[in-house]
């Protein structure tokens, strides 16, 4: 059997305004918004670091495009 869970959020009201013009927009419920935004949030990768400046690799230097270029056969 599946659950359901309620919960209370607290939004500020311009927050809250725009996701209703949004709902309406997309003619959907706020509450199947609000559930397709977390379930897209629960679902995206986790974002890495980014590296900045250069990288000495075997005595070269590559910029962050070309970190992938030694891997290519």
């Amino acid at each position: 059997m599946r659950t359901k869970m309620r919960t209370t959020l607290e939004l500020p009201d311009p927050l809250f305004a725009r996701l209703k013009a949004r709902a309406a927009n997309e003619d959907v419920t706020l509450k199947q918004l609000l559930r397709s935004y977390v379930e897209q949030g629960l679902g995206a990768a986790a974002t890495l670091p980014r590296l900045e400046g250069s990288l000495a690799i075997e005595g070269q230097q590559l910029s962050n495009a070309g970190l992938f270029d030694p891997l290519d056969p």
